[in-house]
């Protein structure tokens, strides 16, 4: 049986309810909602994304603290947002991103355990 969809390199999760992230692209900025996201990257929610390929700065403020990285344009989807992939965040980031997901990840899996 074929798959349409491609392997992801690490598991995604919908964003808590209310995460914002910032966002800058040369000398614009803006901030916007989050949709899902995992460490490899996030999907933003804005009206107006940019171009594919275009590079970016993140700056996504969560109760593990604040996390910054740089990342690229890899999915628009018009009127709706943009998929980043991370290509740049330091180590201490990584782990405050890490903080975040590991207990989303964890009630995700509980969840799909129970309906299987």
């Amino acid at each position: 049986m074929a798959s349409s969809e491609h392997t992801r390199r690490y598991p995604r999760v919908k964003a808590p309810k209310g995460t914002f992230v910032g966002w800058q692209l040369g000398t614009r900025r803006s901030v916007s909602r989050v949709g899902d996201i995992a460490l490899g990257g996030l999907f933003i929610r804005t009206p107006d994304p940019p171009p594919q390929q275009s590079f970016v700065k993140v700056v996504l403020t969560t109760r593990t603290g604040t996390v910054r990285a740089r990342g690229v344009v890899r999915w628009v989807a018009p009127t709706k947002g943009m998929a980043i992939e991370f290509t740049a965040m330091n180590a201490d980031d990584r782990g405050r991103l890490y903080g975040l997901l590991r207990p989303l990840l964890e009630r995700q899996k509980n969840a799909t355990e129970r309906d299987v």
